[in-house]
């Protein structure tokens, strides 16, 4: 599935999706993150090479501005890239 502000992609394993944003090289984990957990999120790990989070799916963000969704259910990963793509990354 794709429109024109990201393409999202099921994962080998079929319960996650990663959803890559067009016109980025990469982001500032920080701000992201922080626009992710104002969005109800609960921070996990945070390192310089990616941040998780818990929620309605599990995410994790990676400094290319890729975001791993893991959850089977493809209307709430393209929710989930939608919020990505207008609210967290600002695209």
């Amino acid at each position: 599935m794709s429109d024109d502000s990201f393409v999202m992609e099921l994962c080998g394993n079929k319960s996650a999706w990663q959803i890559e944003v067009r016109g980025i090289d990469g982001i500032e984990l920080e701000p992201v993150g922080m626009n992710i957990e104002a969005a109800g999120y609960t921070i996990g790990i945070r390192t310089r090479l990616a941040w998780t989070f818990s929620g309605p799916a599990e995410l994790t963000l990676y400094p290319s501005g890729k975001l791993l969704v893991k959850t089977e259910d493809k209307d709430l990963a393209a929710q989930i890239a939608k919020s990505h793509v207008t609210e967290w990354v600002k695209v």
